[in-house]
C-alpha cells in the first residue's frame, strides 16, 4: 500500500507494511507519542506520531488524513489522545474518488432532506415534515380516502396556510380565495384535472390555461345563465321534469323510495334534455332500464381506487390499460379497476349521440327540428363548427365537451338534492322542514303550473328554501375537496413566497367548518344564513368555486334543486326508513367517500325515504 499524494501527506515516522490485508488500530493514549497496531495476526508497526505533525481541522483537534474509503468514522486526534475507529475494511483509494462519494451524498441529502425542509422557500409554511419531505405522504390519505379529512386536521392544528407536500401547499382564507381563484387570477388547472379530458380532447374542466377556458366558456354561457333558466324553454323542461318525478314517488310501493337511485334518474333526465334535446334526452324517470343503467358508471366503488392509480401512478395506469392479447390477460389481476373503466357507459352514450346528430345534420340542410325546448348545448357548439371551420371545435371536441358537462350534471345535483332530503327527514330537523312547508304552501295560485306546482321563477324566490339549499352545500357540497391550481412564475399568496409551478389550492370542505364563521359547524341549521350572521356566512360559501372558473351549471342546477323541492315539500312530509334512523347516506367524489361523520353508520349510494302526505294517508 502507498500514501496518496498531495493535498494529504502521511505524517513523518509512519509506515505501513504492504502485505496486510486490513488493518485492526486500537485506541492509545500518549502525551506526545502513540504506537499503532496493526494485522490480523496480531504484527505491529510502531513509530513516533506526534500531534503537530498531524493536519489541522478545528480548535486543538486534528483531523488524520488516512484515504481510506470504507472507514466508519475518521480519525480524530488531539493532543492527549489519539482516537482511532476500528474499520472491518480498508481500502486505498485515489481523493478524486472519495471527494466525488462525498458530494454525491451531500447532494443527496440535500436533496431529500435540506433542501425540502430548510432551503425551500416553502420552509416558511407550516406544516408536518413528512408531508413536506415526500408526496407519497399524501398519496396514502388518498389511496385510504381520508385526504379531505387529513387536510382540514392539519388547519386546525397549523393555521390557515400549511404544507402538505414538497412543492404543495393548502390555504383556508379568503385573501387566498381571491389570489388564486378570483377574477383576473394566473393561476391555472394543474394536470390533475386532464384524467376528466373525454375521448383525448381538452374540455371546460380540463383546461390549463384562463383564456383557452374563456374562449370555450363563451359558446355555451349565455344557455346557462339564470335569465335563460328562469324562462321558457329552459323552465318548461325542468317543470317537465319535475312532474314526471312526482309520478315516480306517487308509483313507489307505500311511497317508500330510495332517493339515491330516483334522484339520479332526475338529475339524469334533466341534463341529457338540456345537453342533447330529443337526440340524447333519456327517460329513466319513465323506467327505461338501459338509461338507468348509465349511473352504474358511477355506483362502482373502484372508481376511486382507478383515479388514485390515474393521479399518481399515470405512466404504470396507462401502460396497464394498454396492454394486448396474452399480455392483457396476464395484468388483468393488477388492474385497479377492470375494463371496460370508468365511466364508459356514459361516454359511449354521449358520442353515440353526438354520432347520430352529426349524421342528422349532415343529411339534412334545414337543421334538427325544434323538440320544443330551444336550442341545445351541443348544437350550439355545432353552429359555431359549421361557421368557424379552421378555428372552431373539430367532432371529438364538441363530444368532449358535452360529455363532460353530462357527467357533471347527474350526481352533482342528484347528491345535494339526496341529503337535503335525507337532512329534512332527521327527527331533530323537523321544524325546519315545517317552516319550508309553510313557505311553499303560500305561494299564490298564479305562481303554480298548469300541474299544480310551482314554476321555476316561483321558486327561486323562496327564501327559507334557498337558505336550506345553502345550507346543505355548506355541509355536504358534492365536490368539497382540494381545488389545485399552479402559475408558472413566482407569486405570493398571505405573504407566503410561492416558487413557480407550486401546486396550491383551498377546499369547500373546510371553509364551510371554519369555527368563527358558522357557530357549531356540523350541524345542520338553515336560519344561519337568514340572520345578520349571513353576510360573514355567504363570504365563505364556495360550494361552486368562484371567478372565471365557477361551475357553469350553476343556475340549472338551483333551478333544478329549487323547484324539486318546492313540489316536494307542498306535497308529502319525509321521514327517514328505520335502517337510516343511524346511518349516513355516502357518495364517491374523485378518490374518496364523503357522508356526514356524526353518524356510526354508512350507507353508501343508498338512502330510503318515506314521503307521507300531510293527511296521514301515504
Amino acid at each position: 500500500m502507498t500514501w496518496n499524494s498531495a493535498p494529504f501527506a502521511p505524517p513523518p515516522g509512519l509506515s505501513y507494511l504492504p502485505s496486510l490485508p486490513r488493518l485492526r488500530f486500537r485506541r492509545l493514549e500518549s502525551s506526545t507519542s502513540d504506537a499503532i497496531d496493526a494485522g490480523d495476526d496480531g504484527s505491529s508497526v510502531s513509530g513516533l506520531v506526534t500531534s503537530d505533525e498531524f493536519y489541522p481541522s478545528c480548535g486543538r483537534g486534528y483531523l488524520f488524513r488516512c484515504g481510506l474509503v470504507e472507514a466508519k468514522t475518521l480519525a480524530w486526534v488531539s493532543s492527549s489522545t489519539v482516537m482511532i475507529a476500528i474499520l472491518d475494511k480498508v481500502k486505498m483509494a485515489s481523493w478524486p474518488a472519495i471527494i466525488v462519494y462525498s458530494a454525491s451524498s451531500l447532494a443527496l441529502a440535500t436533496y431529500l432532506i435540506l433542501e425540502p425542509l430548510f432551503l425551500n422557500p416553502l420552509s416558511r409554511i407550516p406544516g408536518p415534515k413528512l408531508f413536506a419531505l415526500t408526496k407519497w405522504r399524501l398519496a396514502l390519505e388518498d389511496w385510504k380516502g381520508t385526504r379531505t379529512q387529513a387536510i382540514d386536521r392539519l388547519h386546525r392544528q397549523y393555521g390557515p396556510a400549511v404544507r402538505i407536500g414538497p412543492s404543495e401547499v393548502s390555504f383556508n382564507s379568503l385573501s387566498a380565495l381571491r389570489t388564486i381563484y378570483g377574477p383576473g387570477s394566473r393561476y391555472g388547472r394543474t394536470y390533475f384535472y386532464r384524467m376528466f379530458d373525454v375521448y383525448g380532447k381538452q374540455n371546460l374542466f380540463t383546461f390549463h390555461s384562463p383564456v383557452e377556458h374563456g374562449q370555450r366558456k363563451k359558446l355555451v354561457s349565455h344557455a346557462y345563465s339564470k335569465t335563460t333558466m328562469l324562462k321558457p324553454p329552459a323552465a318548461s323542461m325542468v317543470e317537465d321534469k319535475v312532474h314526471k318525478y312526482m309520478k315516480l314517488i306517487e308509483s313507489e310501493p307505500d311511497h317508500v323510495s330510495d332517493v339515491f337511485n330516483t334522484l339520479h334518474y332526475y338529475s339524469l333526465d334533466n341534463i341529457t334534455a338540456f345537453l342533447y334535446g330529443k337526440y340524447g334526452s333519456t327517460s329513466a324517470m319513465d323506467g327505461s332500464e338501459a338509461h338507468r343503467a348509465l349511473i352504474g358508471d358511477i355506483l362502482d366503488p373502484a372508481r376511486r381506487r382507478l383515479s388514485w392509480f390515474t393521479v399518481h401512478l399515470p405512466s404504470l395506469t396507462r401502460w396497464l390499460y394498454t396492454r394486448t392479447d396474452l399480455m392483457e390477460s396476464l395484468v388483468a389481476p393488477f388492474l385497479p379497476m377492470q375494463k371496460p373503466a370508468t365511466y364508459t357507459g356514459i361516454r359511449k352514450f354521449a358520442l353515440d349521440v353526438y354520432t347520430s346528430f352529426k349524421n342528422h345534420k349532415q343529411g339534412k340542410e334545414t337543421g334538427i327540428e325544434d323538440d320544443g325546448h330551444g336550442s341545445s348545448i351541443m348544437e350550439r357548439l355545432w353552429q359555431h363548427h359549421n361557421t368557424q371551420r379552421e378555428n372552431g371545435m373539430d367532432d371529438l371536441e364538441i363530444a368532449s365537451e358535452c360529455a363532460d358537462h353530462f357527467l357533471a350534471g347527474i350526481d352533482t345535483t342528484s347528491d345535494t338534492l339526496m341529503f337535503l332530503v335525507w337532512s329534512l327527514s332527521q327527527p331533530r330537523n323537523k321544524v325546519f322542514q315545517e317552516k319550508l312547508r309553510q313557505e311553499v304552501l303560500g305561494i299564490p295560485a298564479e305562481s303554480l303550473n298548469e300541474r299544480g306546482y310551482p314554476t321555476v321563477e316561483a321558486s327561486d324566490k323562496c327564501a327559507y328554501l334557498q337558505a336550506i339549499i345553502k345550507e346543505t352545500l355548506r355541509l355536504y357540497a358534492p365536490l368539497p375537496s382540494y381545488e389545485p391550481r399552479s402559475v408558472q412564475v413566482d407569486s405570493e399568496v398571505d405573504g407566503y413566497a410561492i416558487p413557480a409551478d407550486t401546486v396550491v389550492g383551498i377546499q369547500p370542505y373546510t371553509l364551510h367548518r371554519n369555527p368563527e364563521v358558522f357557530e357549531d359547524p356540523l350541524t345542520f341549521n338553515p336560519e344561519r344564513w337568514l340572520g345578520p350572521q349571513a353576510a360573514e356566512a355567504n363570504r365563505w360559501f364556495w360550494a361552486f368555486s368562484s371567478g372565471g372558473r365557477m361551475c357553469i351549471g350553476l343556475h340549472l342546477a338551483m333551478a333544478e334543486m329549487t323547484t324539486l323541492t318546492a313540489a316536494i315539500y307542498r306535497t308529502y312530509q319525509t321521514n327517514l326508513a328505520p335502517a337510516f334512523k343511524q346511518a349516513s347516506p355516502g357518495i364517491t367524489a374523485r378518490f374518496e367517500m364523503f357522508y356526514d361523520e356524526r353518524f356510526p353508520t354508512i350507507k353508501e349510494h343508498s338512502c330510503i325515504i318515506k314521503f307521507q302526505s300531510f293527511d296521514g294517508s301515504v
